[in-house]
């Protein structure tokens, strides 16, 4: 299954990359969320070969591998751990799109289990996306 989302921020886009980027910072724009991140593998600290741990959620942490690092532009991951999908990966792409506008795209690739709830998971997944996205940058 593959689904994507986008938004428009009113938001330059060295704010927005300093938001999606900063994988700790997450816990400040996603409500009783925590982050911690090993970067023992990582090409340099939050970059590719990072490993975030996000807990909090009703569900167990969900634990991701840093597959992409393009600084201002573009952030891969995938799932370790935590994730109700098999070959889990997404990636989030910024684009300015006039004076302090930024476009976020963001996209999922994942294998179902349960081919029945495809679509149902897919919208909750698309809703929370942009929510977080909203938040990630309202706040600085």
């Amino acid at each position: 299954m593959q689904t994507s989302a986008s938004t428009v921020i009113r938001r330059p886009i060295d704010e927005v990359w300093a938001a999606l980027a900063d994988h700790r910072r997450i816990s400040g724009w996603a409500p009783g969320l925590r982050v911690s991140v090993d970067d023992t593998e990582a090409t340099a600290p939050g970059e590719v070969g990072a490993v975030r741990r996000i807990e909090g959620g009703p569900g167990p942490a969900i634990v991701e591998r840093i597959t992409a690092f393009v600084p201002g532009r573009r952030l891969g991951y995938e799932a370790v751990s935590g994730i109700p999908f098999r070959d889990y990966a997404g990636t989030v792409e910024l684009t300015v799109r006039g004076l302090d506008t930024t476009e976020v795209r963001w996209a999922l690739s994942a294998t179902r289990r349960v081919p029945v709830l495809e679509p149902l998971a897919l919208a909750a997944v698309n809703r929370v996306l942009l929510t977080l996205f909203s938040r990630a940058t309202r706040r600085g």
